[in-house]
């Protein structure tokens, strides 16, 4: 099995939320900050040219992990297309630590950092198993919509989509600021 062990970028490497702290942060997660766990068996066509995972397959990573969750933790037995909402993805982005590549497993784990009425703020940590060092750390925003007429929800998310989110919104003083 084939773990890069080198670091893409320095910690001054340019991140979104601007604010150097948070990528500090951000870098020093451990499984122990995720509360849903899902694997991902890296794929030959998952390498790029360069011999790692292409950076649009930690997108899908990212947004896999979040609908798995979903679709296992609201309203299970309830087909998708019956559900009167649906969430819009407005926000991703990833900061990586390191590389992942092909033969590997990763480890994806779930977080929720922020919640409004109508709105879910995502973290997603990317592992290997042989280490307990992030290898990158994505973030996903949903804003849930009406499926009827594509606006936020009047009432806001539907009670069992707050439940499941409630369970996944961890205390966590280091979690980085921002807003949405």
């Amino acid at each position: 099995m084939m773990v890069a062990s080198f670091s893409y970028f320095s910690l001054s490497a340019f991140t979104l939320s601007g604010n150097m702290a948070d990528l500090v942060k951000l870098k020093s997660r451990t499984r122990s900050d995720y509360g849903y766990f899902l694997e991902y068996r890296t794929r030959w066509n998952d390498n790029d040219v360069y011999g790692h995972v292409n950076n649009s397959v930690y997108n899908f990573l990212v947004d896999s992990i979040v609908n798995d969750y979903l679709m296992s933790a609201v309203e299970p037995d309830k087909p998708h297309s019956e559900r009167q909402q649906r969430g819009l993805v407005v926000h991703t982005q990833t900061n990586y630590f390191g590389s992942l590549a092909y033969p590997c497993v990763a480890e994806l784990g779930l977080r929720v950092n922020h919640m409004s009425n109508s709105s879910a703020r995502y973290e997603i940590g990317i592992f290997v198993p042989e280490s307990s060092t992030v290898k990158a750390v994505g973030e996903l925003t949903h804003v849930y919509v009406d499926r009827e007429t594509g606006r936020p929800a009047a009432g806001g998310m539907g009670e069992p989509l707050k439940i499941a989110l409630k369970a996944l919104l961890l205390p966590n003083p280091s979690a980085p600021s921002s807003k949405l």
